[in-house]
């Protein structure tokens, strides 16, 4: 498949009435770590085992660009630590990135370190809208007790955090729905929202999403020609995804894609959920949930 036009994304949204999309799971990273992180997919790491090329390995202003051709009103700018001491720099940049990207979601992210708690403050004092916690790939527990003023700072400030926390690719120490679950009973307020729909484990999550009125789910490679080889969602489970409708969100992983970005609108459109179930799902949700203009500006 060759990779979308502006135009056929657009007239994607076009045709549902929508202004634009909301994008709550996009990559946007320093240099050298985006580059470790395609080198990665290109060599099929353990975590992938697949083949992996990526569709829009494009330089970051060029990046920006396509998004805004697809006709993306607003998007993320998701970064992740591996280990302690890469947080607060990565917070550093990614406020710089919002600064000078304006429908950028400002974007940051956390790590269990004693200095936790003060550069997530800090993130949230300058304007972060979003955060992104990365389990399987950070090898941390959410309840880590270093966490536990973090998660208070953050569910007092009802600010969403994109959670990778369901065992796909591959299983994780701390993946799957059972320390997540343990986290919401601690702290059941908290805006989680679960990447990749949870997959593979789709039900349990939402079934949490079904529990805790804060936890929604992005769609991130669920449902596309891809992820269906590989953890297929279960047809049994499409009239919860139905009932869930107000907390599903847009999500891609763009760029980091092996398929075009029309794809995974196309995945969303053939689930036969209807046309009022997407709008929700790739602008209304979005737009309600980041305080953003209901009408392109």
């Amino acid at each position: 498949m060759s990779a979308s036009s502006g135009a056929e994304v657009r007239a994607w949204a076009a045709r549902l009435g929508l202004p634009g999309l909301v994008d709550v799971h996009t990559h946007f990273m320093p240099r050298n770590v985006l580059d470790k992180v395609w080198a990665y997919f290109d060599s099929a790491g353990p975590l992938t085992g697949v083949e992996w090329p990526i569709t829009y390995r494009e330089e970051e202003d060029r990046r920006i660009a396509l998004l805004r051709e697809f006709g993306v009103l607003a998007f993320t700018s998701m970064l992740y630590p591996h280990k302690a001491g890469m947080a607060a720099w990565l917070n550093d940049w990614a406020a710089d990135f919002a600064r000078r990207t304006p429908d950028c979601l400002h974007t940051a992210t956390l790590f269990p370190e004693p200095g936790a708690p003060g550069y997530v403050r800090d993130a949230l004092d300058r304007g972060a809208r979003v955060l992104k916690v990365h389990l399987q790939v950070g090898g941390f527990a959410p309840n880590d007790e270093r966490l536990d003023e973090v998660w208070g700072l953050v569910e007092d400030a009802g600010t969403p955090v994109v959670i990778h926390c369901g065992s796909g690719p591959a299983p994780g120490r701390f993946t799957g729905p059972g320390p997540v679950g343990r986290l919401l009973a601690r702290y059941p307020r908290l805006r989680l929202i679960v990447a990749h729909m949870g997959m593979p484990e789709y039900g349990d999550f939402l079934g949490l999403a079904e529990r805790y009125e804060g936890v929604h789910l992005d769609t991130t490679m669920a449902f596309t020609d891809f992820s269906e080889r590989l953890a297929p969602f279960p047809e049994t489970e499409l009239k919860r995804l139905a009932g869930l409708g107000d907390r599903i969100l847009l999500g891609t992983d763009f760029p980091n894609i092996p398929y075009p970005y029309v794809h995974q609108l196309h995945a969303l459109e053939r689930l036969g959920l209807g046309d009022d179930w997407l709008r929700a799902v790739c602008h209304g949700n979005g737009t309600r949930l980041f305080g953003l203009p209901a009408v392109a500006p």
